[in-house]
This record gives C-alpha cells, structure tokens and sequence, in this order.
C-alpha cells in the first residue's frame, strides 16, 4: 500500500485538508498524519516543535488554544518547486484531527504520528476522538516517543507500533549478529525507514570512533525476523520509500506499506 506522508509533504502543505485531498486524487491507500494536541485539548494536524517553522504563527501548539490557532496559514513557508510561495496568497488552516477522519474515505488507511511531549495530553485527546468517532477500526497509531508509545498500549482498542527502541534494536541485531532474539507482540506493527543516516559508534580506551553510513535495515533476514512469531503475519511499514528503485525494493522485501512525500509522483499509474 502507498501511504501519504504527512498527507503528501512534497506535494502540498503538509498535515492539511489541501495535501489530504490531493493525495487522494493521486491515488494513494491511505494517509500518515502528525497529531498534536492543544492547550484546551483538541488534537491537530502538526508536526514541528513550533508553528514558526511552518505558519505566520508562533509558539508551541500546546501553548496555545484551537482559536488562536483559527487564523494562522498552515501553508505559508510551502514553497513550489519554482521557488515560489503559492499558499501566502491562498492561505489553509491547520486542520483538526476531527475534520481530516471525516475527510478521508471508509477503507483508505489511517496512521496517526503523535509528535508531543508530554504524553499524557495528546493520548488523551486523541483517544477522546477516536472514540467520539467511533474510528479505532480504521487508524494505526505510531510515536518515535516511548512514552507516548507506553501510554497507547494501555488504552483499549488502541492498534499501536512497538516501540521505535525495540524496532530499532531487533534490526540491529540482525544486521550486525545475524541474530533474531525476538519478534514484535501479537498485535503490534513496525514502522522504520528503508533507509536511514546513522552513526556506527566505537568506543576506545583512548576515544570514540565515529562511522556515517546510510543503512538499509529491512533485508529478506529482518523482515522474516519481524515476521516469525506464531501469532502471524507482522505489518512492517517502510518509511522514506521516494524513489522508484526504493518502491522496487521495499515491495520484493515484502512490505505492508510504504510512505513517500510525494503522491502525485510515486502513486501507481493506473491509479490517478
């Protein structure tokens, strides 16, 4: 499945009712939003720490209530691939979570991305829509936080990703000693990237050694790791697939779904 990231990132602002629409228009299986929630605990469709890194706002979006919010142009650092700011003149709103589930369509899949500390507060509201809704069937819930990823499990009906530690480690393990000591609990998922910087720390007497790689994790040896408990079939989603050689590997590897930044150029043909 092609998975929106950020609703289509390279495509139009993200995390928006406009880049939803588009994706959907360009084809893809469903959307993967970022969820914060605000300071009277109403959960929005933002990433960054601070609305300056995207708006004509300010602040952290905790800090502020869902009307302060009202008039601040989600879309105005996007810029076209002219160079241009085409949103300052036609500006969008952040969206709340609320509204983006009523925008996207019975059977297309949903992941939400909570990006807030502290935990607590974004469970919270998020689970609150969720249930007003009626919507844990149709959404998959995801965090790089460990906390935020504690917290979901506790809540009933919540389908959330195992940890990104755990995932992290059970990959390393099996690329680095070609060991696989466990696989993710019944009813969990995985989400990592098919490729990732990192760094391959060596520790001295006399210092540290430092290595950058650009590591493909997900091999035919991971996946059938992730995927060898007796409980069944594990989902693995590959994240930063945006080329066509990527989409190639991450389908011959085996992967549920795949997020790109960009729909409009990744979504298969006969689907636009």
């Amino acid at each position: 499945m092609v998975i929106a990231h950020r609703a289509g990132t390279s495509d139009a602002p993200e995390n928006t009712l406009e880049a939803i629409d588009r994706s959907l228009k360009a084809g893809v299986d469903g959307q993967w939003l970022s969820v914060q929630a605000t300071k009277d605990g109403i959960p929005v469709l933002y990433r960054p720490t601070d609305l300056s890194a995207l708006t004509d706002g300010s602040g952290a979006i905790a800090d502020r209530t869902l009307s302060d919010l009202a008039g601040l142009n989600a879309g105005h650092a996007f810029k076209d691939a002219d160079g241009t700011f085409p949103y300052r003149t036609h500006p969008v709103r952040i969206p709340t979570l609320t509204a983006a589930l009523d925008a996207i369509p019975a059977g297309k899949q949903i992941y939400l991305d909570l990006k807030q500390t502290p935990a607590r507060h974004v469970v919270a509201a998020v689970a609150r829509v969720l249930e007003e809704k009626n919507a844990w069937e149709r959404v998959q819930l995801y965090s790089t936080d460990a906390q935020v990823t504690a917290l979901l499990n506790r809540v009933p009906g919540a389908r959330a990703a195992e940890s990104r530690d755990a995932t992290r480690q059970r990959l390393a393990e099996v690329a680095l000693e070609h060991t696989c000591k466990s696989a993710p609990p019944p009813g969990s998922w995985a989400g990592f990237e098919l490729k990732r910087q990192m760094t391959l720390q060596e520790n001295f007497t006399l210092g540290v050694g430092n290595s950058p790689v650009t590591a493909q994790l997900w091999t035919a040896e991971s996946v059938a790791c992730f995927r060898s408990a007796k409980h069944g079939r594990t989902p693995i989603v590959m994240l930063g697939v945006n080329t066509r050689d990527d989409l190639r590997t991450a389908t011959r590897l085996g992967a549920t779904a795949v997020l790109v930044d960009s729909p409009q150029q990744m979504a298969p043909p006969h689907r636009s």
